[in-house]
């Protein structure tokens, strides 16, 4: 996570939603170098040709969403990366759908997730799979889909995202366990 004091972050973003604009100002240049690691993360393991803009685009881009979207009842910052995150997750998702939308004309392809963990999926019909199947697993059980959407879209720990939900360590680790089992059952079964 960033080196700004977490209790600053966590009083710009009180401060941010309580009307004071002045706030946000403060706040962008505390958190850009992280939002900045978490868009290179989740970036990273694209091909140059499935994408059009760079870290700091997508960077831009969720930020855009964030001060055009509802008002966010912000807890601290770790809340706030996790949302940013899933904003970033939510674009790259978007511009996946619309290029296979035009290449494929919507026919979906197998994921081969195998060892998943810290790379998103390279194709668009890869990360498609795994939207979908994350989508899944959310609906099957929310908490496991907020585990890891933590720990997998925003790069949080295991301290950090029990922290982002109010849970014990413990229990992320489990569900971190159950939910990688479930998506990878999940995601093969496709080929079936």
């Amino acid at each position: 996570m960033d080196p700004a004091a977490p209790s600053d972050v966590t009083h710009l973003l009180r401060d941010w939603r309580q009307g004071d604009a002045g706030a946000l100002d403060r706040l962008l240049p505390l958190v850009y170098t992280e939002l900045r690691r978490i868009a290179h993360a989740r970036m990273r393991a694209e091909s140059p040709a499935n994408h059009t803009f760079q870290t700091t685009a997508l960077v831009h881009e969720a930020f855009v969403r964030l001060l055009e979207g509802a008002e966010v009842p912000w807890q601290n910052r770790v809340h706030f990366y996790a949302v940013c995150a899933r904003l970033m997750r939510r674009i790259l998702i978007d511009r996946a759908r619309k290029r296979h939308a035009v290449r494929r004309g919507g026919d979906k392809r197998e994921i081969p997730f195998g060892d998943w963990i810290g790379a998103v999926p390279a194709r668009d019909e890869d990360l498609l799979a795994l939207d979908e199947a994350l989508e899944r697993l959310s609906k099957a059980d929310p908490r496991l889909g907020h585990v890891v959407e933590l720990r997998y879209f925003a790069g949080l720990n295991g301290d950090e995202t029990a922290e982002a939900l109010g849970v014990s360590p413990k229990t992320v680790k489990r569900d971190w366990q159950v939910a990688k089992i479930w998506l990878l059952r999940e995601l093969k079964g496709r080929d079936s």
